[in-house]
């Protein structure tokens, strides 16, 4: 009996210490943007729910395929799910428009009625701030009416926080929600650092996130980093997008999905596995904002 109850106070002891430790590192949350955009990001999104491992996925509830993400989304609520407010369609071929309609909002649409192609294009075109305001509300209500909890809402290619009107716009649109705002590079609502995988080249990708997760965490603060994923099907294969040339070769090739696979492969990484929780905990927005609350959402400017 006694060495049983001695037993049983080292386990205690493990588990207390492994905690304690655990509480010590840094934490990171992975931002999955763009989900809904298409099947082939869907299925990515997919492969990381299936992992079980908790992230933020920000939706397109302005594309065709978020009826998908909303089905996966679902069944995996670990996932913190958060609206991508989206002012821009960025693919030559592959277009969207409002959720309000292109009568609604026709400062917010090109000739062809759709959202414009960059956001020099978006900037440029005498957009309305009250067409702005009536369209990201729209995706918003049609996030809450999708039946699934939503956390956040972020801006797609930085738009809705791109000037200290946009950014006052977004700020009301979360307070009269009650949803948080997921940091940008400059623009930071929670604490968090920032950081992104999109710019990197393919052939360093994996090797700068894993560099990067494992010794430049703060333990400080939430650590954010920002992934595009998708898998290399014929779909995604044929976006080129009209917004960045690094996303297209020097032959006219896009390189879209080579960068949203690899990303997806680096997480999927046993590498990458083998680092959760040795050099950091995993988290969400859910959690984030369980634990600072709303009110703990204060505006802060990072200078890079």
């Amino acid at each position: 009996m006694r060495k049983t109850i001695c037993l049983l106070g080292l386990a205690v002891l493990l588990i207390t210490g492994n905690l304690s430790a655990q509480q010590k590192l840094p934490k990171l949350m992975l931002r999955l943007d763009d989900i809904g955009m298409c099947h082939a990001v869907n299925m990515a999104m997919q492969k990381m729910a299936d992992t079980k491992m908790p992230f933020s996925a920000s939706v397109q509830f302005a594309c065709p395929w978020y009826q998908e993400a909303v089905a996966i989304l679902k069944k995996n609520p670990q996932i913190s799910v958060g609206v991508h407010l989206t002012l821009t369609s960025e693919w030559r071929y592959y277009r969207w428009g409002p959720v309000t309609g292109r009568e609604a909002v026709p400062s917010l649409v090109d000739k062809d009625g759709y959202f414009h192609q960059s956001t020099d294009a978006f900037a440029k075109s005498g957009y309305k701030l009250d067409d702005v305001e009536k369209e990201l509300s729209a995706q918003i209500e049609r996030a809450q009416a999708s039946g699934l909890k939503i956390t956040y809402i972020d801006p797609h290619m930085g738009i809705a926080l791109s000037t200290p009107e946009l950014r006052a716009l977004t700020e009301k649109l979360a307070h009269k929600y009650k949803l948080a705002i997921s940091t940008l590079s400059d623009v930071v609502y929670f604490g968090e650092t920032y950081h992104e995988m999109w710019g990197e080249p393919v052939a360093t990708k994996k090797s700068a996130f894993l560099n990067y997760v494992s010794t430049k965490l703060s333990a400080a603060r939430p650590n954010l980093v920002v992934i595009h994923v998708g898998l290399m099907q014929p779909e995604m294969n044929a976006l080129f997008d009209m917004n960045s040339n690094m996303m297209n070769g020097k032959d006219g090739k896009p390189l879209t999905s080579l960068h949203r696979q690899t990303e997806l492969n680096m997480m999927l990484s046993p590498e990458f596995k083998a680092l959760v929780n040795k050099k950091f905990v995993l988290t969400n927005y859910t959690e984030l904002v369980k634990e600072k609350g709303l009110a703990g959402m204060k505006k802060e400017t990072v200078k890079n």
